[in-house]
């Protein structure tokens, strides 16, 4: 059985933007500080504040479409908030589990293989390629894991000064 589409739209937003809003901010955190608890500490305030952003920001573009019944709209906003925050909170398992180094390196490949997965489940859907549809979106990861890693490094080096 599919989910309803209010639900799917929740989910899949909530759990991309988990996947590449808690890499960047664990890498830049990383990059930055070196610090395990302050990349706990990121996690940790992502998975509750973007949480609720992400959960309203859904909430309001489903809105704004004046074409869902209030409890689609709803569905769609409680399906966000749990999978940002459930998603999101599972990044904090590596660095429980391992040094930071390790841990960071890990989470990478823990969420690239999830936004992977998602993809290929995506594309399936959508009858489309589904090499194509990864690549789109591991590319995009990548590039935000990147700068975020370098921005960190940059601003590491300006509390050095």
């Amino acid at each position: 059985m599919m989910p309803r589409h209010s639900i799917k739209t929740g989910l899949s937003f909530g759990l991309t933007s988990a996947i590449i809003t808690t890499l960047g901010l664990m890498v830049g955190l990383h990059s930055g500080t070196h610090s395990k608890l302050v990349v706990i500490g990121g996690i940790l305030i992502i998975a509750i504040a973007d949480a609720f952003s992400d959960a309203l920001g859904i909430h309001m573009s489903e809105e704004s479409e004046n074409i869902h019944s209030t409890k689609e709209i709803w569905e769609a906003t409680i399906a966000t908030f749990f999978a940002k925050f459930i998603f999101a909170s599972t990044f904090i398992i590596p660095l429980l589990l391992f040094p930071l180094n390790t841990a960071i390196i890990v989470s990478i490949m823990y969420g690239l293989i999830l936004l992977s997965l998602f993809s290929l489940y995506m594309a399936k859907g959508q009858g489309e390629k589904p090499w194509k549809v990864i690549a789109e979106h591991l590319v995009i990861a990548v590039i935000v894991i990147m700068l975020t890693h370098y921005i960190g490094e940059w601003i590491g080096t300006l509390c050095n000064l």
